[in-house]
């Protein structure tokens, strides 16, 4: 299969990159960086490019998979970097649609990222979510919900198209895991605040997974939560995280500090949300890590 990758070089990108040139498919990469350092990142096998205008017209895609976006938590939400966050991913995928329109022969599907994020915020305790409930009224709600309404443009041109709403991928090369070991491994590591909030997971294995099960499934269509179907609070991934790497997991991060330090992002690690993978499971996919213990086990061997 050939396919075509935004956001190839990122954290869950270059995971997927390899995996897929593991398989034997074809991979072409947009990116902002130059060919040379595209390859020398995930793989002198890829075909790198700078701009979707580049593509030509008869080229086929079994599958475009967009994960393109800058890094919702790398930096302090100033009015400037919401609008970076937002033209990170509303942009390029205006330009995907665009791409659609053009090809001679339109793609299998299109597989477009999202995040648990849509949800907001504002729920009650106990309150389990699935994909069909409705969005927040957050900055990060309308930041998923205005990107997913942009991918679903490509419906109207009769194309297949899954919305994967992502939550805390954890893989010791990037992401949240990769921020916290250093601190745990010290024995510094503990819940954010009272740890009481829900903390939607999912290895990066699984996460692969989904992508290519909706890949490769004709039958697969419309919104996904990309979660472990695992409900763990803040506090219990916490002590299985030290667990995991042998040492105490006690010492809180305040609630405050986070905020003085974050400011409006800070809500992304002090709220949480009870988010499940129901279509995922009525889809028929299976995770490979579905239990926490299981999961930090195999990333932290």
């Amino acid at each position: 299969m050939q396919f075509l990758i935004t956001g190839g070089t990122g954290f869950i990108g270059r995971q997927l990159v390899r995996r897929l040139l593991g398989e034997g498919h074809d991979v072409v990469v947009l990116s902002r960086q130059s060919a040379r350092n595209v390859r020398l990142l995930l793989s002198a096998r890829v075909k790198p490019i700078t701009s979707l205008a580049a593509i030509n017209p008869s080229v086929y895609f079994d599958a475009v998979i967009n994960l393109a976006g800058e890094g919702i938590l790398d930096k302090r939400w100033s009015r400037a970097r919401k609008k970076v966050l937002l033209d990170s991913r509303i942009g390029v995928t205006t330009e995907l649609v665009d791409l659609f329109e053009r090809l001679e022969n339109r793609p299998g599907c299109l597989i477009s990222a999202s995040a648990v994020g849509f949800y907001g915020i504002a729920h009650g305790v106990g309150e389990v979510l699935d994909e069909s409930a409705q969005a927040g009224s957050d900055f990060a709600a309308m930041l998923c919900n205005r990107w997913e309404q942009v991918a679903l443009r490509v419906e109207a041109m009769k194309v297949r198209t899954c919305i994967v709403r992502i939550g805390v991928v954890l893989h010791p090369d990037g992401g949240a895991l990769q921020k916290m070991l250093p601190a745990f491994r010290l024995g510094l590591g503990g819940p954010i605040g009272d740890g009481q909030q829900i903390m939607p997971w999912i290895h990066m294995d699984d996460m692969l997974g989904i992508l290519l099960y909706l890949a490769n499934h004709q039958e697969a269509a419309g919104v996904f939560n990309a979660v472990a179907p695992q409900t763990l609070s803040n506090k219990a991934f916490a002590r299985a995280l030290g667990h995991a790497v042998r040492r105490p997991a006690i010492i809180p991060a305040p609630k405050c500090a986070l905020e003085l330090m974050l400011g409006e992002s800070a809500q992304l690690l002090t709220k949480g949300s009870a988010v499940i993978p129901e279509r995922l499971k009525e889809a028929g996919f299976t995770f490979t890590y579905p239990d926490i213990n299981r999961a930090l086990a195999s990333l932290l061997a």
